[in-house]
């Protein structure tokens, strides 16, 4: 069995080894910000992970060879347990009268940038914490695993089965250079370049340092992690949330996008994309239809400001951010119920963004239309299309395949929090709100409140939510089959 595992194991050093360099950061925002003691528990959890890695390397040494395509299921789920558990080593040290599952669901909130989280008082927490839970949502938005792809080449041709389990949409199997660990660098390269512009930004339009930085972080990460418990609502900044409204739409389209437009330097390939036309187009009209509804309700008599209100809380809920800038749920009942629907499926894949992805909605309604046809004319030939292309069979497949789970996996997550006590309103929301990886639900933990309040079995049911979502729930669900651990 040993062997089996062994040369995941020895990559699994790897990782660890180069995650441990991440403490370093809140370490250094510790020197400067915070007391100087914190520093060292900065440095132990860079140390503790570093000699982790380096155990696990000398143990596995023998046994490393090329990744399978098993192999990298495998690594993939095995990363997404296992650094959220060194992530929140500092939280409990760190925060008051926190406990191992609250600091775990933190930490996996952070990695898988849902933004869900259960602190409180977070404006009183020493700043390297919000700096370290912000960090990570900057890490993990883009995926930890296509960093490890871009900065570990020796994968070799393994690099491939880790792309494709941690790229989120339907069609992994492209790429867009020759070497995968070349795109993977290229896709960084072009997400930092945004998260840099962002970070400006945010300073330009009135934050401090500390503040840009660490929601720079959650903004590029789509995460919605603040420093604040009000979230925006603690600016109460109009110029910051244009700022944020526009960073965190960029950050809703696929970064793949970016870079093949700055490598042909032609901007077409971004204005004639199906996926990300609708997705515009979707952010619009729900943006203009929530400044309706409030304009009508009395809740904003002013349309400047409900147009700005409307615009900040559907791109913020559509692309799985979660910030908040006032209690939308106190608005009429339809207005918090679709903001959560938009966050299942708003987002374009390749994007930091969760959810179901754009491209499969719009491949499920052209199916749905395609079964329409065929119900009048049996005889027809009316294949699905996107972009001009025929959609090969075993994408459709994989999409209805795809959505079949993902509503059995909501359902069966919501019954067991139900099982567990909690009111339906804040069970179902709280698993969509996790599964998509949006943060705030509704209810119990609403944008007022927080996770904070739920017992330790549920906190472990929605920290396996946030896994199965950032994964896109095949590639944690394969582990399950029997035909996976079949020679």
């Amino acid at each position: 069995m040993f062997t089996f595992f062994a040369p995941v194991l020895s990559l699994m050093a790897r990782i660890l080894m180069a995650f441990s360099v991440t403490f370093l950061v809140p370490g250094i925002w510790a020197w400067f910000e915070d007391h100087q003691d914190l520093q060292l528990i900065w440095l132990a959890g860079f140390g503790l992970t570093a000699l982790s890695g380096l155990a696990l390397a000398a143990i596995t040494q023998k046994h490393r060879r090329e990744l399978k395509t098993k192999d990298g299921f495998l690594l993939v789920n095995m990363v997404w347990l296992i650094l959220p558990a060194y992530s929140a080593l500092p939280l409990m040290f760190l925060v008051p009268e926190i406990t191992w599952f609250k600091a775990y669901f933190e930490a996996m909130s952070a990695l898988t940038a849902t933004g869900a989280t259960a602190l409180t008082g977070l404006e009183y927490l020493p700043v390297s914490i919000n700096i370290w839970r912000c960090f990570l949502q900057l890490i993990g938005g883009l995926g930890i695993m296509l960093l490890v792809v871009a900065v570990l080449p020796m994968l070799g041709l393994g690099g491939m089965q880790l792309y494709k389990t941690e790229t989120p949409g339907p069609m992994k199997d492209t790429k867009f250079t020759p070497r995968i660990a070349e795109t993977a660098r290229g896709l960084w390269g072009v997400y930092f370049l945004f998260s840099g512009a962002c970070l400006l930004a945010y300073r330009w339009a009135g934050m401090s340092w500390a503040d840009a930085f660490m929601h720079m972080c959650t903004t590029m990460g789509l995460g919605g992690f603040s420093s604040y418990d009000a979230s925006f609502g603690h600016f109460n900044s109009p110029m910051i949330e244009w700022v944020a409204i526009v960073f965190m739409t960029l950050a809703g389209i696929s970064f793949v996008r970016y870079f093949v437009v700055l490598r042909s330097r032609s901007i077409s390939h971004i204005s004639s994309d199906r996926e990300i036309q609708t997705y515009l187009a979707v952010l619009l009209a729900a943006t203009l239809l929530m400044m309706a509804l409030l304009l009508v309700h009395g809740v904003y008599d002013d349309g400047m400001e409900a147009l700005r209100i409307s615009a900040f809380h559907v791109v913020s809920l559509a692309t799985t951010t979660g910030y908040a800038a006032t209690d939308y749920t106190q608005w009429p009942v339809f207005a918090p119920i679709l903001l959560m629907f938009l966050g299942c499926f708003a987002t374009c894949a390749g994007s930091t963004g969760g959810g179901i992805k754009m491209v499969r909605m719009i491949l499920l309604v052209k199916q749905a239309q395609r079964e329409l046809v065929r119900i009048i004319h049996p005889r027809v030939i009316n294949p699905v299309t996107l972009g001009g292309a025929v959609v090969p069979m075993s994408v459709m497949t994989a999409v209805l395949g795809f959505m079949l789970i993902y509503g059995g996996a909501t359902m069966g997550l919501s019954m067991l929090l139900l099982l567990s006590g909690l009111d339906t309103v804040t069970a179902f929301s709280a698993v969509i709100a996790t599964v998509n990886n949006i943060g705030p639900g509704l209810g119990e933990v609403g944008p007022s409140g927080n996770y904070g309040g739920l017992n330790s079995f549920q906190l472990g049911v929605l920290s396996f939510a946030m896994m199965l979502g950032r994964l896109e729930l095949l590639s944690v669900l394969v582990l399950f089959s029997s035909h996976f651990w079949r020679k």
